[in-house]
């Protein structure tokens, strides 16, 4: 019988995706985990747990790997942590050569980042940081259909950070750019990690301004107004656009 106290969570990334045996993040002991013979580290703890990292993914069978997207059922502190295993498999298969000198990085968990055995540079995970944003207009509030989401879901608006530019700057073009329309009153509302590959999402919640909706179709597929009691297929639990929308929802 194995020892309950000995269980740790287990990361295994590749390729974007996670070890899922069952379809759930592992549970396993110590001991089953030093007879993988893979090298592992710990990343963080959930819930009085150890959480180990490792991309000795070869131990581990393909099938039963998949996206993190189908996780977002867990605590939004263990889905980050395993996220977090997400953005460093990418540093790893995607930060192997330092940028200065050229010579080969090479993982080190004491920081975590990749550390050129040439130079010895160190070279953190590169985030690249996101907005998105719910606009609300009395009791309706701002959806967009991307051509990506194949099931017809609707969704708040949300872009990357350009150079220069402030989050509520970005907040503002990104509405605009994509769907016409202006915005104010521009207020923070939260974060999230988002490692698909390596996003940081930060929340906003802004108010029409003025502007008719003219979608940006090389974007979307489509943008609407919706009323807060009459909203289509929107993002799953677990994501902060359904948080956004479940605010807009609270503020009618």
């Amino acid at each position: 019988m194995s020892d309950q106290n000995d269980l740790v969570y287990l990361c295994c990334a590749n390729d974007g995706k996670l070890w899922l045996p069952d379809h759930s993040l592992p549970l396993i002991t110590i001991s089953k985990l030093e007879k993988m013979a893979v090298s592992s580290y710990v990343i963080g703890t959930f819930d009085g747990r150890e959480v180990h990292f490792t991309v000795d993914s070869h131990a581990f069978s393909s099938d039963e790997f998949d996206s993190l997207r189908c996780q977002l059922h867990l605590s939004p502190a263990l889905f980050n942590m395993a996220g977090r295993a997400i953005q460093l498999d990418y540093m790893c298969h995607s930060q192997g050569f330092c940028c200065k000198c050229g010579g080969v990085n090479h993982f080190d968990a004491a920081h975590p980042a990749m550390v050129c055995d040439q130079c010895h540079t160190v070279h953190y995970p590169r985030i690249s940081p996101c907005v998105i944003v719910a606009v609300r207009r009395g009791g309706e509030i701002l959806l967009a259909q991307h051509p990506r989401h194949k099931n017809g879901m609707y969704t708040v608006i949300a872009g990357f950070v350009e150079a220069g530019e402030t989050l509520e700057q970005c907040v503002a073009r990104e509405v605009k750019e994509e769907t016409g329309i202006e915005v104010a009153n521009i207020r923070y509302f939260d974060s999230q990690p988002w490692a698909f590959p390596s996003n940081l999402m930060m929340g906003f919640v802004a108010d029409y301004a003025t502007g008719d909706i003219n979608p940006d179709y090389e974007e979307l597929t489509d943008a609407s107004w919706f009323d807060v009691d009459a909203l289509p297929l929107v993002a799953p639990e677990g994501t902060i656009a359904r948080r956004l929308i479940e605010e807009v929802r609270a503020l009618r």
